[in-house]
């Protein structure tokens, strides 16, 4: 039995991969300072939740196989401190998840956006079609336990590859530790900029990605995003295959958005161009394993889509409300741009909280002009407390409204305010939509749904 050790347990990616090898079999422990839900209580419902909340040396064992590091932890915990001194092999979790994954075919989802939305609909049209594969994914999706899964009989791994640093002791972005055998890139757009201080830099990540991809492997690329069409050249990389993809041919009506293949309308429950490309891309990887169109088209009908990415919280017959994960200027723009197609004849009133180290960051802020224009009615939250906790320094709402570049944007610093706002408002024929890679304070949407509705 192989014995494992991880620092940093209760991470969202960490928790899930700890879950995964103990299905797998593995004598799993762990630390952490600090362990909330719903970590906690799936650690515990598995018998793995360490005893004690805090970091201990001893129990950093000369039988371990291995030590994985989470982010969280830094390079003078005392675990891993003992753990070098011992001179075990430590891994990153990427790295770890490569190491399971190595003898398998490896198909890697990259990209400034849609990553965890893609990675979801290939995951769902195979376990539609019951193919088995390993996966690792950012988002619990629905039909699947756990957020990664790890087995001796999975000839496939489906791998959403993040561009954040894997670990204190490995500066390498994630997605650069796979070696993917398929991979694909829906686009890219600044982002991560205290790691990657200028566009330039954060390109080249994604430029060395590509060479990274195993020899006669294949990429599948937005073809509708002006930096991947530049750097996708068959011409800089002959030894894989290049296959671009763009929106599909599609029609809404009645609030339903229809792809038209072969003169055939078929119906998806998701909307808008971003969702369109990425089921495009989704798709021309699945051929790639031998899942054919008609199987895909079938399988994808009943794609719901990733959990907080076009969202439904509450629909009635004048009034539909969004949550999405969208917090950078490009998404912004095409989240808003796909509630507006899809809801021409409604009011849309948009609503972000900038959230994000970049978001927060006064050099970044100019990034967002003009990103909420789409709207008819925009509102910027943010916690000038996240930004102390952040060590930033402080920004001012007159900056953020003049950032935005629009003469009516409300900007508010108190959630409290934000929701007395949206609740003093009419919804009959109108969508709102909630932006944010945080909780915009622990505000519950569900319940704030029923508040507007009264």
């Amino acid at each position: 039995m192989k014995k494992v050790h991880l620092i940093a347990i209760g991470g969202s990616a960490m928790h899930n991969l700890a879950l995964a090898l103990h299905e797998k079999g593995f004598a799993v422990t762990g630390s952490d300072d600090e362990i909330n839900e719903p970590s906690k209580s799936r650690l515990s419902a598995a018998g793995i939740l360490p005893e004690q909340i805090g970091w201990f040396p001893d129990k950093i064992k000369g039988d371990l196989s291995a030590i994985i590091l989470g982010m969280h932890a830094r390079e003078d915990n005392p675990e891993l401190i003992r753990a070098r001194q011992m001179g075990l092999k430590i891994f990153s979790y990427p790295e770890y998840i490569f190491e399971e994954t190595k003898n398998k075919e490896r198909i890697v989802i990259g990209g400034s956006h849609g990553k965890t939305t893609i990675t979801a609909m290939i995951l769902h049209v195979m376990n539609y079609l019951n193919i088995e594969t390993d996966y690792l994914v950012g988002a619990q999706l629905e039909g699947f336990t756990t957020m990664v899964r790890l087995s001796n009989t999975a000839k496939y791994a489906v791998i959403e590859g993040d561009e954040y640093l894997a670990s204190a002791l490995d500066k390498r972005p994630k997605f650069h530790l796979y070696k993917p055998n398929i991979a694909i890139l829906s686009g890219i757009a600044w982002d991560h900029i205290n790691v990657f201080p200028t566009f330039e830099n954060y390109v080249l990540q994604f430029k060395k990605f590509i060479s990274l991809i195993e020899p006669n492997g294949s990429l599948v690329y937005c073809s509708e995003d002006k930096v991947l069409k530049e750097i996708c050249n068959p011409a800089n990389n002959s030894k894989i295959y290049f296959t671009p993809y763009a929106v599909p041919k599609h029609e809404i009506e009645d609030g339903v958005t229809f792809l038209i293949v072969d003169e055939k309308r078929v119906p998806l429950l998701i909307f808008g161009n971003h969702n369109l490309m990425n089921l495009n891309g989704a798709r021309l990887v699945c051929n790639k394993v031998g899942i054919s169109n008609p199987q895909f088209y079938e399988a994808i009908q009943s794609f719901k889509g990733a959990a907080k990415r076009l969202e439904l919280v509450f629909k009635n017959e004048t009034f539909s409300f969004f949550k999405d994960f969208a917090h950078s200027p490009s998404k912004l723009k095409a989240t808003t741009d796909a509630v507006r197609q899809q809801f021409p004849k409604r009011k849309i009133v948009a609503c972000m909280e900038l959230h994000t180290f970049s978001s927060l960051n006064e050099e970044f802020l100019a990034q967002y002009k003009d990103s909420m224009n789409l709207a008819d009615e925009a509102i910027v939250y943010f916690n000038p407390h996240t930004i102390a906790h952040k060590k930033l320094k402080e920004i001012t709402p007159e900056q953020v409204h003049s950032c935005f570049n629009r003469k009516d944007l409300k900007v508010f610093t108190k959630s409290s305010e934000v929701t007395d706002y949206l609740k003093s408002k009419k919804w009959k024929n109108s969508v709102l939509l909630m932006m944010s890679s945080g909780n915009f304070d622990g505000v519950d949407f569900k319940i704030l749904a029923n508040e507007l509705i009264l």
